[in-house]
């Protein structure tokens, strides 16, 4: 099979490269609509420096659960109605958390549009415990 993959490309170089470049293109437009993504360590330094403030968006239950502290809870389906309690903060950049990462590129998505520095935390507060960080209930 792989021999084949080779002749392929090798008859079908200019075919070949168009998709690796539209590959290429696609992978990064898509890391960059969903805003900056943070590790653990860059989300930690930012909100002790002042500078970040945590916008966990799973629902309430799952927040009570166990959340970042300091993190601000406003459930995915809920940002459109609640987005007028960030103005406080507009000056921080707002680090979106989620359950895994499925939500926070959208939520990234809706801040900037509304005028906001955002970013999310890559993989979500499931990295976050996976890293053994703190989380309060």
């Amino acid at each position: 099979m792989f021999a084949q993959l080779i002749e392929f490309v090798s008859n079908h170089y200019v075919l070949s490269g168009l998709f690796v470049i539209l590959l290429v293109l696609l992978v990064v437009t898509e890391l960059n609509r969903g805003g900056k993504s943070l590790s653990t360590r860059e989300l930690t330094s930012l909100v002790n420096a002042g500078s970040g403030l945590v916008v966990d968006v799973r629902p309430s239950k799952e927040f009570s659960a166990g959340h970042i502290a300091g993190a601000l809870n406003i459930p995915y389906d809920k940002l459109a109605s609640r987005i007028v309690e960030l103005e406080k903060h507009r000056e921080k950049t707002l680090v979106v958390v989620d359950a895994m990462g499925q939500h926070a590129g959208t939520v990234c998505r809706e801040l900037k549009k509304a005028g906001f520095n955002a970013a999310r935390l890559t993989g979500g507060i499931a990295t976050w415990r996976g890293e053994n960080l703190p989380v309060v209930k």
